[in-house]
């Protein structure tokens, strides 16, 4: 399983939004720049993430991005099902129904995939840990990891246009 890398900027570009004023919406191409990827293809992903409310959009000449609830609020599963969509990661395809004693001898199946089972219940803890994980929890981990100074100038970075 893999999740696409617009997973992996959306949540570095969410968390550069947590110390954004309310009237200071951020631009695409300040977070494209600074993320150093098409502000196309970002564009994209924020489109997702507004349509699941994980931010909203700010139309004009000084529009932009905010985040559309507190950071507590918001996980990295939801991020994940706002870029990825909400499908299961394992689609079972009942391909057991096809197998020689259900084809030959005219067993019926059994009423569940221990396979499907196995594979929902992994995904389901997943999902919980993911769900467990919010941008706060996020921003408190990159003030120990990253030096203050880092921190800084990202902050000082998006406190001001520019491009």
């Amino acid at each position: 399983m893999q999740y696409s890398i617009g997973v992996e900027y959306a949540l570095h570009c969410l968390v550069y939004l947590i110390d954004i004023p309310e009237d200071s919406p951020t631009g695409i191409k300040e977070l494209s720049y600074f993320q150093g990827i098409s502000d196309t293809y970002l564009s994209k992903t924020f489109s997702k993430l507004s349509k699941a409310g994980i931010v909203s959009s700010v139309p004009g000449v000084k529009g932009g991005y905010k985040l559309a609830r507190s950071p507590e609020e918001i996980s990295f599963w939801d991020v994940i099902e706002a870029v990825e969509g909400p499908k299961p990661i394992f689609q079972c395809k009942n391909i057991k129904d096809n197998g020689y004693l259900y084809r030959e001898k005219g067993c019926s199946p059994s009423a569940s995939c221990t396979i499907n089972l196995v594979m929902l219940s992994a995904e389901e803890k997943m999902r919980d840990f993911l769900q467990s994980k919010t941008l706060a929890w996020l921003n408190e981990e990159l003030n120990q990891v990253l030096s203050k100074q880092v921190r800084e100038d990202t902050r000082k970075y998006f406190s001001k246009s520019n491009i």
